[in-house]
């Protein structure tokens, strides 16, 4: 978003070059914010969070390096990562202090112990320092209040918390979040999908605020539902030739198909399969949320929910196009 504002070229090549020279500083744990980037590009940036950040922790969801990288750079300050779940009071891992590194969420922490299972329908393999990743310690919870068989499902008879997590162990000692086993289904012809990575992607692009990609075993390829980033995406339309008011550049069919092509083309740098991509995608103006039923109140989808809401869009989704 705060690229997408620098409306020249040259604008936009003096912020990303101030960008890479913090972001320099940042990899030889140099951590400030008084640079003469700062005073030219970024002190406008930390004023508009009140200007005395000194520390951010981020969870819930896994952080694009990219925007990690930026953020440390542009607030100056220290930008920690952690994992875990209302399950495990919270975190079962965290970045350290000094590891300016991105793409993982940090090394376990002192009161618990991480392993990762094998996940067969997904190939990945505990040998090879991938699986579902498991929570063992005084602060994963005994259980689910009057829900036996919730607590089953996730709690095994030795005590292991399985997050429905997919991680990968890195060589140096941290964990990384790969893939989700949860919401897990399979295509027609028998394709295995994580929307939830999927996903992860495609909200890298620009115009995008939210996505929702639903796919079943009774179809061929994913559909998606788009919620555009209203500030944004009249920006990102104008340069590619679309006016028109937030609403009516909801409605454009042309726009439409821009921003599904760019959500694939991140999709192809990412290394997703030609069947992990949406095929096509129904843009909607309001933006999901708690009120409307649409996101828990810890702000994730609510997938079964949006798959009802939507249900007319995605039927006609799916017969507008043939394959």
């Amino acid at each position: 978003q705060i690229f997408s504002q620098a409306d020249t070229s040259l604008k936009r090549w003096i912020l990303e070059f101030a960008a890479k020279r913090k972001k320099a500083e940042v990899r030889n744990g140099i951590i400030r914010n008084d640079s003469l980037w700062d005073k030219l590009f970024f002190n406008k940036i930390q004023a508009s969070l009140g200007g005395c950040v000194r520390m951010i922790v981020t969870g819930a969801a896994p952080a694009s390096p990219t925007v990690l990288g930026f953020l440390r750079a542009a607030l100056g300050c220290q930008v920690y990562e952690g994992y875990g779940q209302t399950e495990c009071t919270a975190g079962c891992t965290f970045t350290t202090p000094g590891d300016w590194t991105s793409g993982h969420v940090g090394a376990p922490l002192p009161c618990n112990l991480i392993r990762l299972k094998d996940v067969e329908e997904l190939n990945y393999f505990a040998s090879k320092g991938e699986g579902e990743i498991c929570v063992k310690g005084p602060n994963v919870f005994k259980g689910y209040l009057k829900d036996e068989e919730k607590t089953t499902e996730a709690l095994d008879q030795e005590g292991w918390l399985h997050t429905g997590d997919i991680g990968k162990w890195l060589p140096n000692g941290t964990l990384k979040i790969i893939d989700r086993k949860k919401h897990i289904f399979k295509l027609a012809q028998g394709e295995y999908i994580a929307p939830e990575k999927i996903e992860n992607i495609y909200i890298r692009s620009d115009p995008v605020a939210q996505i929702y990609v639903h796919g079943d075993s009774l179809q061929a390829f994913l559909v998606g539902i788009v919620v555009p980033d209203s500030e944004v995406m009249p920006g990102w339309a104008k340069k590619r030739g679309f006016d028109g008011t937030y609403a009516e550049l909801c409605k454009n069919k042309e726009l439409q198909q821009a921003i599904m092509e760019d959500m694939v083309r991140l999709g192809k740098e990412s290394g997703l399969h030609s069947f992990e991509q949406v095929k096509a995608v129904y843009i909607h103006s309001d933006m999901f949320s708690v009120q409307n039923g649409l996101l828990t109140p810890t702000l994730k989808a609510k997938r079964p929910e949006l798959r009802d809401y939507f249900k007319k869009q995605i039927e006609e989704l799916y017969s507008s196009i043939s394959i």
